[in-house]
């Protein structure tokens, strides 16, 4: 009998979104529920992309080596540690996927979608997220959450234009794709986050056990 594939899930969001506190709550959940589930990140997840990870956190370049750069640490990621995880069975839960591209380089930076579409499907074109949560701030709360946080980055360290634009752009992937992504209402209490979060587990744990 042939292994199940397992389940491909993104958490996207602006920078002091919130996201991140949920992450080894998830996990927690996951394993839980007896899955086996691979916790991961972007841009990251192996030894090339979490150097790829510091240059493009701190050093500054052109949209288009940003661009690029983002996309050669997603192709060795998506190759060498998403798709053999999932053939496996496993589930694989991952902080940021190319949503965030089209939210951060191609709305932010104003790229544009169409430079981000040909790479996606260039990189990953029969890959995509089973379920996306969309972990949304107003862009006040993001900007109070991150002064409390650690030093920032390049990114982090954009003006408030950049970040609505950003944040804009993630809404219109959410109404583009609202089937796969969720959108979390991110300023309420994380308990009741939480619970939100464990219901739609819940279904998607159902629906993969019927599929």
């Amino acid at each position: 009998m042939a292994q199940k594939k397992g389940m491909f899930l993104t958490l996207e969001g602006l920078d002091g979104a919130g996201k991140s506190t949920h992450v080894p709550w998830l996990v927690q959940e996951l394993s839980r529920r007896a899955i086996n589930v691979l916790n991961t990140r972007e841009p990251g997840g192996t030894q090339l992309g979490e150097q790829l990870r510091q240059i493009l956190l701190n050093q500054p370049m052109t949209l288009k080596a940003e661009t690029l750069l983002m996309f050669a640490a997603r192709a060795e990621h998506v190759e060498t540690v998403i798709k053999p995880a999932l053939a496996q069975g496993q589930w694989v839960l991952c902080d940021r996927f190319t949503d965030a591209t089209f939210a951060y380089q191609g709305g932010g930076r104003q790229l544009g979608g169409e430079a981000v579409n040909a790479l996606e499907d260039w990189v990953h074109p029969d890959l995509q997220p089973d379920c996306t949560w969309f972990f949304d701030v107003p862009l006040s709360v993001a900007r109070e959450r991150l002064a409390r946080s650690r030093d920032l980055d390049r990114f982090e360290k954009e003006g408030a234009d950049f970040f609505e634009r950003t944040r804009a752009a993630y809404h219109e992937r959410a109404r583009q794709f609202s089937a796969r992504i969720r959108v979390v209402d991110s300023a309420r209490a994380i308990t009741d986050i939480q619970t939100e979060l464990a219901e739609q587990v819940d279904v998607l744990l159902t629906r993969w056990r019927s599929g």
